[in-house]
């Protein structure tokens, strides 16, 4: 499984970027990728994390390696929103596209690629981080709570991709 994730999106789930100076920024972009590599290490995925250049960045695009989590920054003038349809259009229904743009989330929904939104995929980042090797799996707990009497509801194919993919992270 390849996550492709939008970096300032996840990121800035909790709060506004419009606060932080750029040291603050890259301190922030440090932590994010220090819980990014503890998640990797815990669960055997690739992870590429997109961040916008487009307003401050270099004239061509720069990839580096950091802890195991490949990263990405819009060249100068192209979003990363961009840089996120190119790598879906890539490589399409294998991966796990983490975003809260809605935009980005539909085109990636055309090529049968999961959407899971940031806030819910920080939330199981947070939980696989702390949760403990005795404690009972949230998959686990999520499939039997759902088990009752009462008519049954067919899931949607968008659906049911979003939930397989919950279920792999």
């Amino acid at each position: 499984m390849h996550l492709i994730i939008d970096g300032y999106n996840l990121l800035h789930v909790t709060r506004s970027s419009a606060s932080l100076n750029s040291f603050e920024l890259q301190a922030e972009r440090e932590r994010l990728i220090d819980r990014l590599s503890a998640y990797r290490q815990r669960r055997t995925c690739d992870i590429t994390v997109v961040f916008d250049g487009w307003q401050g960045g270099w004239a061509t695009e720069e990839r580096e390696k950091k802890k195991g989590i490949e990263l990405i920054f819009s060249r100068l003038g192209e979003k990363a929103d961009e840089v996120i349809k190119r790598l879906v259009r890539e490589r399409g229904a294998g991966s796990v596209l983490i975003t809260s743009d809605r935009e980005v989330a539909r085109y990636a929904e055309r090529f049968s690629v999961s959407v899971i939104p940031s806030d819910q995929f920080r939330e199981r980042m947070e939980s696989v981080a702390f949760r403990s090797e005795r404690g009972k799996d949230e998959d686990e707990k999520e499939e039997t709570a759902g088990k009752g009497k009462g008519p049954s509801r067919r899931l949607s194919k968008k659906e049911k991709r979003s939930r397989a993919a919950l279920k792999k992270l």
